[in-house]
């Protein structure tokens, strides 16, 4: 039995909590939010992000600094690690296991969530923790897999927490692949929703994810992954979860926008963070960086964040220069 501090009160560090909870481990749930805390203490149960779902009383719900735990779990948004963990520094152990659930890239730097990090929390030892895992389903029990990758021993302490009959946990050594293709694929996520949102039909959404997925490989190799992560559970199964699942955040603000809805009225009406938004922004500069041509995430970029309409930029997508698959 070990003592796991989830750091973070959001709906995928909440089912996780559960299931830690379910295998014997003690848990904390910390959360940022003294008020939200104490609710959450009270009515046993994660409102707003994980409504409908009891938390058994084993697991404490604790604000300020953090806990002492034997493993730390990284549950906050990827552009909120870095101010997050700078503030807890002083309460973790430097050399701490950190499991790391975040998928994204930080808009400012580009980096991944185990970058921000490490530079934060200098020798912690991280394992990025991600997969095919809708929280609701997690927290309900249903089966899931997912994969933790980093550092052998780290990765595999990690993979026996987590590890259950309802979670089944790999291992992976290619931590880049992981966390590029956890990231990526909410950007490919936000066309599936806005090829949703027009009307495009199967054959389209198909194509859009068969290439997607290209492209997620191709700037994974290019900045040093290895190209099967891609097809695994980070890369292609967590992309077909993200693309598929009704209410997945990135997909319905994809549906929305190709509504015709504006950015800033869909993410002024939700709680969570759309990771794939800000994503795309670091995403592209990457590929600049590394001159990995990467179409759609480009096209992606000009309809969030330079006002490009979604018709114009599927007309531009399908006019391309011929070329061999």
């Amino acid at each position: 039995m070990k003592k796991i501090v989830i750091l973070g009160d959001g709906a995928w560090g909440t089912a996780l909590a559960l299931v830690l909870e379910r295998g014997g481990h003690g848990v904390a749930l910390w959360s940022k939010f003294p008020d939200y805390a104490a609710q959450m203490r009270e009515k046993r149960e994660n409102a707003k992000f994980l409504p409908g779902v009891s938390l058994p009383a084993p697991i404490d719900v604790v604000t300020g600094p953090a806990p002492a735990g034997d493993v730390y779990v990284a549950a906050v948004p990827t552009q909120f690690i870095r101010p997050t963990f700078t503030e807890l520094r002083s309460s973790l152990p430097k050399k701490a296991v950190i499991a790391c659930v975040a998928k994204g890239l930080e808009q400012s730097t580009g980096k991944r969530p185990s970058e921000i990090l490490h530079g934060v929390m200098g020798s912690a030892r991280i394992v990025a923790l991600c997969g095919p895992s809708h929280a609701l389903e997690v927290a309900r029990g249903l089966p899931a897999s997912i994969v933790a990758a980093g550092e052998a021993r780290a990765a595999k302490l990690v993979q026996s927490l987590f590890n259950g009959t309802s979670v089944r946990v790999y291992t992976s050594g290619d931590m880049l692949g992981v966390e590029l293709g956890a990231a990526l694929k909410n950007v490919i996520a936000l066309g599936a929703g806005l090829s949703d949102g027009l009307g495009l039909g199967y054959n389209a959404k198909a194509a859009l994810l068969t290439r997607g997925i290209v492209e997620m490989a191709r700037l994974g190799v290019a900045m040093g992954a290895k190209r099967q992560t891609f097809f695994g559970l980070s890369g292609i199964g967590d992309l077909i979860t993200t693309t598929t699942y009704p209410s997945g955040r990135n997909l319905s603000v994809g549906r929305a926008l190709g509504e015709g809805k504006k950015l800033d009225e869909i993410l002024g009406g939700m709680h969570a963070v759309v990771e794939g938004v800000w994503t795309t922004k670091a995403a592209l500069a990457l590929a600049r960086k590394h001159q990995v041509d990467m179409p759609i995430t480009e096209e992606l970029h000009k309809i969030l964040h330079e006002g490009k309409s979604a018709k114009d930029a599927l007309r531009d997508l399908m006019k391309r220069d011929q070329k061999s698959e």
